[in-house]
């Protein structure tokens, strides 16, 4: 319970038959990031690591303009390694729904969400279709399936059987594949701390412009060969009072 929250996100992996238990993982942790600092990511890790030895950093907030040295005006920041915990092992109970079935390969059609569920409900609740009586209808998250629960026992388990179902949408049959729904508890997470090769986190960073200006500074700062630094990936800064969270996925570089 004391650990942050992440979000992950699970891929079915199309093999061999002896390879269908394995699962491909891919974590996107959300970082909390504090107001006064800021997350850079390099091109390159080695200009990360050089980054994190130096520690302090002086940054001029007169960048581009010409200016004697009692009028500049410069702050001290501090660079940190980030280290999040990822997944090592995973160990999922899957359940399969005894009234529920996951209803895909549906057309790409210019009809309301709504609608569509509609007409797969009054399909799937007659008895010559096989169906029965539906007591809830949704799409799954960002899937294109739909999850139809029935007010019985036994129903889905016959229309999974079948496997493919013609199904009329606007004057047309369209062949739906009908699958069992599982769901899953995960009882036994193991993790394991690991340091992001390529991000910094910078911290110490006084309010003292708005923030795209502080933004595009450090930008200009840390991408500096005779810095210390390289070329910038990416870059996020949350100003003193505020909070923000960054998401760090999978690095396929």
């Amino acid at each position: 319970s004391a650990l942050p929250e992440k979000k992950m996100m699970f891929k079915g992996l199309m093999g061999n038959r002896e390879d269908k238990n394995k699962l491909i993982l891919a974590p996107w942790i959300h970082y909390p990031l504090q107001g006064g600092s800021a997350l850079i990511t390099f091109e390159e890790a080695e200009v990360a690591q050089r980054i994190i030895e130096m520690k302090e950093h002086v940054v001029e907030l007169s960048c581009g303009e010409e200016l004697e040295e009692q009028d500049r005006c410069r702050v001290r920041v501090q660079a940190a390694p980030v280290e999040i915990l990822l997944p090592s092992a995973l160990e999922i109970c899957l359940t399969q729904s005894s009234r529920s079935i996951v209803v895909s390969d549906l057309p790409r059609l210019d009809i309301d969400k709504e609608m569509l569920l509609d007409k797969l409900e009054l399909f799937f609740s007659k008895t010559k279709n096989g169906g029965s009586e539906v007591e809830s209808k949704n799409f799954l998250d960002n899937s294109g399936q739909v999850v139809l629960t029935f007010a019985w026992d036994g129903v889905a388990e016959l229309l999974i059987e079948k496997g493919h179902m013609e199904v009329p949408i606007k004057k047309e049959k369209y062949k739906l594949k009908i699958s069992p729904h599982m769901s899953g508890d995960i009882t036994n997470l193991q993790l394991r701390p690991c340091r992001c090769p390529r991000t910094v986190l910078l911290s110490g960073i006084p309010d003292v412009l708005s923030e795209e200006s502080m933004r595009d500074t450090l930008e200009i700062h840390f991408q500096k060969a005779s810095r210390g630094g390289g070329e910038v990936d990416a870059l996020a800064y949350v100003p003193a009072g505020r909070t923000g969270v960054a998401m760090f996925v999978e690095d396929r570089g």
